[in-house]
C-alpha cells in the first residue's frame, strides 16, 4: 500500500490474509474486501489510486488525517458498489469530483473539513439513494446548483456551511421536502422562505450568517420544525404568530431587521434575549416591553 507504511497499518503484512488486517473488513462468504476505514492515523501521503482495485468496496473512510493531501483520486470512480464515502477532516484539496454522480449506490457522501475548492458539481443530484451530502467547511465558491431541486428518490440532508458560496438559492429546491439544511456562513442572498410552508416536513434549518433578505411576517412554518437559525442576515418584518405552535428546541433570529412584538406563547419565551437581540425594533418578553 502506498501509505508510507505507518505504524497505523503495521498489521498489513502481505504474507497474511488481508481480511485479518486492521482497517479492512471483508465479506465472510466471498472474502472480498468491503470496507476500508483509516481514522486518526499519522499518515503522510495522498489517497492511493490502488483503492480503485477493490471492486467490492462498500465503505471508504479516510478521516481525521491532517497529513493526507492531494486531490480525490479518479480511481474511486471505479468503485461502483460504494455506499458510504467519508473523506473528512483531512488536507485534501482540488475540486469536488463530478464522478461521484456515477456511483449510484451512494447513500452517504461526506467531504467536509477539507480544503476543496471550485464549484459544486450539479451532477450530484443524479444520486437517487443519497441520504446526506456533507460539503461543509471547505473553500467552495459559486452558486448552489439549480439541479439540487431535482433529486429524484431520496431527498438528502444538505450541509454546505462554512464555504464561500454566493448568489441566491435556486427556487427549484422549494419543490423538494428536505429534513435538514445547513447553509450557514456563506455569502448567499435573496429569499429562502420557499423552504417553509404548512405542507413541508423540514425539521432543522440553519441559514445564519449570510445575506438573506425577505419578509418573515408572511412565512407559514411547518409543524415539523424544531430548530430555526436565521441570525446575522437582513430579514425584515415581524415574527409570525405561527411560531408559537411549534415545538422548537432552538431558535435564533438575532442580528436582523425585525420589528414588532415577539408573539406570546409556545416556546418563544423560553429562549433568552440573545435569540432576539440586535434587531430593528423587536420588543416584548424576553426583550424589554413594547412601548
Amino acid at each position: 500500500m502506498t501509505l508510507n507504511n505507518p505504524y497505523h497499518l503495521a498489521s498489513w503484512d502481505p504474507s497474511t490474509d488481508c481480511c485479518d488486517w486492521y482497517a479492512l473488513e471483508c465479506d465472510p462468504t466471498t472474502n472480498r474486501v468491503t470496507a476500508l476505514t483509516i481514522f486518526q492515523g499519522n499518515i503522510s501521503s495522498q489517497i492511493p489510486a490502488a483503492v480503485g482495485d477493490l471492486p467490492f468496496l462498500k465503505t471508504l473512510i479516510f478521516r481525521k488525517l491532517t497529513n493526507l493531501t492531494g486531490e480525490i483520486p479518479s480511481a474511486i470512480a471505479k468503485l461502483k458498489n460504494l455506499e458510504m464515502v467519508r473523506l473528512s477532516w483531512t488536507n485534501l484539496s482540488g475540486p469536488v469530483p463530478s464522478f461521484f454522480s456515477q456511483l449510484k449506490n451512494l447513500n452517504y457522501l461526506d467531504l467536509s473539513f477539507n480544503n476543496l475548492t471550485g464549484s459544486i458539481p450539479p451532477s450530484l443530484s443524479k444520486l437517487t439513494n443519497l441520504n446526506a451530502l456533507h460539503l461543509d467547511r471547505n473553500k467552495l465558491t459559486g452558486k448552489i446548483p439549480e439541479s439540487f431541486g431535482k433529486f429524484s428518490g431520496s431527498v438528502p440532508d444538505l450541509y454546505l456551511s462554512h464555504n464561500q458560496l454566493t448568489g441566491s438559492v435556486p427556487k427549484s429546491l422549494g419543490y423538494l421536502n428536505f429534513t435538514e439544511i445547513d447553509f450557514s456562513r456563506n455569502k448567499l442572498t435573496g429569499d429562502i422562505s420557499f423552504f417553509f410552508g404548512t405542507n413541508k416536513t423540514i425539521q432543522i434549518v440553519d441559514f445564519s450568517r449570510n445575506m438573506f433578505g425577505f419578509d418573515l411576517s408572511k412565512v407559514k412554518f411547518p409543524a415539523s420544525l424544531t430548530s430555526l437559525d436565521l441570525n446575522h442576515n437582513s430579514i425584515k418584518g415581524s415574527l409570525p404568530a405561527g411560531l408559537t405552535g411549534l415545538d422548537l428546541q432552538f431558535l435564533n433570529v438575532s442580528y436582523n431587521r425585525l420589528c414588532g412584538q415577539i408573539p406570546v406563547g409556545g416556546k418563544l419565551q423560553s429562549f433568552d434575549y440573545s435569540a432576539y437581540f440586535h434587531n430593528r425594533c423587536l420588543c416584548g418578553s424576553p426583550l424589554p416591553a413594547c412601548k
